[in-house]
């Protein structure tokens, strides 16, 4: 989620700069020109960081400040000025101000200012015990916004939810996030991949074996997450629609009925509504309300945000070394067609931040990152198909296609051959045949 800021300077063309500044590098920022336009934002909600003018009219900042301290609402402060003394700092920080800024405001060190800021912050809330906030989609775009407010109103009814979209789209984050705006917000969230459930430990998986609680009952007083529709199979699929429909299930050995009570979201590709495996009845239950979370292609506006997003919580979460993504590096990547969506731009940050180097990451290396990505994602039409037989240059174009078919699929066999017309058993042949690897499928989000 992004640092909320609150900007609080008596200059409008100050607060103008900070918040392009800070707004361009995708933190939600409000400003206002006094302490009674402070004290108001702070009402109305609560701020990450608040970035505050020591010399203003009326109310300076140092008053403002001990005002807040004295009421315990300190929270995260950088005091700013252009004319401050030793010992307006030394105050300030008495006062539980976390750093200085000088006026006039220099980008890097502003930005610096900030980041050090936040990361203060964070660390005092891990040692509080405070439990991590849940996770909000990132991104400002039409698209990422009306999600949101789908999610949003979707979370207020108590009823089956199914997310779809792409491999590597973020389904089950969003899923996380209604569940966090949902009514079942503390009860527990149980994840279970619809490939795990074979015909042979469906019914124990489900409703437990006597000894074990099965996932209903894991599930009771939160959400039960399904993921991937189409890899259930006719076992799992009997037990969840007889217990949708029953609005209850019995374990294993036991003589009572127990009622079902947890909500159950799930996830499916595109077109699951075409499936001829699934039951109609139990899709029918399943997708009372269907949320598509768009392709990251469709929202590529936000992928410089997206990309300080996951460094941010990289380094705060894993400790990994921080590190900046250049405007051109930024811009290269806003023009890729990310065929993995969020997953592939999580993966690429990651590695960049483990092998290290200079504080900003370059354009140069963001292109050998990307040649790395695509060396195994030949173009389904090369130049120098044109020089062999026809035999082996079907065979190339056949490989290619599948292999980006798979990806697609998010390496579901089954989900393939629906894609691309053809039997489960001739794909297998064809596949194997081909050289291509179907062994390895990708998690879900």
């Amino acid at each position: 989620m992004s640092a909320r800021i609150l900007v609080v300077d008596d200059e409008a063309n100050i607060r103008a700069l900070i918040d392009e500044i800070l707004s361009e590098e995708g933190y939600e920022v409000t400003t206002a020109a006094d302490a009674k336009e402070a004290r108001s934002a702070r009402k109305r909600q609560e701020f990450d960081l608040v970035l505050l003018d020591i010399w203003m009219p009326d109310t300076d900042g140092i008053s403002l400040l001990r005002e807040w301290s004295d009421n315990g609402a300190t929270g995260a402060v950088v005091m700013m000025s252009g004319h401050g003394t030793v010992d307006t700092a030394v105050e300030a920080t008495r006062l539980g101000a976390v750093d200085f800024i000088e006026k006039p405001v220099s980008l890097a060190k502003l930005l610096r200012t900030v980041e050090r800021a936040l990361a203060v912050r964070r660390s005092k809330t891990e040692r509080r015990g405070v439990p991590a906030q849940t996770a909000v989609p990132a991104g400002k775009s039409q698209a990422i916004r009306t999600l949101r407010e789908q999610i949003a109103r979707v979370a207020q009814h108590n009823t089956h939810t199914l997310f779809t979209g792409e491999p590597g789209s973020g389904r089950e984050l969003n899923a996380r996030y209604l569940a966090s705006l949902s009514g079942q917000a503390r009860g527990p969230f149980i994840s279970v991949m619809g490939g795990d459930l074979t015909d042979e430990n469906a019914a124990r998986e489900l409703l437990g074996d006597g000894t074990e609680p099965g996932a209903f009952e894991r599930a009771e007083g939160g959400i039960l997450f399904l993921q991937e529709l189409g890899d259930l199979g006719p076992v799992a699929q009997r037990i969840l629609l007889s217990a949708l429909e029953q609005g209850s299930y019995r374990v294993p050995g036991q003589a009572a009925d127990r009622p079902l009570d947890c909500r159950v979201l799930s996830s499916a590709f595109p077109g699951f509504e075409r499936s001829d495996t699934l039951r109609p009845e139990l899709i029918s239950h399943l997708s009372v309300v269907v949320i598509r979370v768009p392709p990251l292609r469709e929202y590529a506006e936000d992928v410089p945000e997206l990309l300080r997003h996951h460094v941010e919580q990289l380094v705060d979460v894993e400790g990994l070394p921080f590190r900046r993504f250049s405007v051109a590096a930024q811009n290269r990547l806003r023009n890729y067609p990310w065929p993995r969506n969020v997953r592939e731009l999580r993966n690429m940050v990651k590695r960049l931040l483990i092998l290290g180097g200079p504080e900003e990451i370059s354009l140069s290396e963001v292109e050998a990152q990307l040649a790395t990505d695509t060396a195994d994602r030949e173009p389904l039409v090369k130049q120098d198909l044109l020089a062999m037989p026809l035999r082996e240059a079907r065979e190339h174009f056949e490989r290619a296609y599948l292999q980006q078919q798979l990806l697609l699929c998010g390496g579901k066999v089954g989900q393939l051959a629906k894609r691309v017309g053809m039997e489960r058993t001739h794909l297998y042949r064809k596949l194997r045949s081909l050289g291509v690897d179907f062994r390895q499928s990708l998690g879900d989000d």
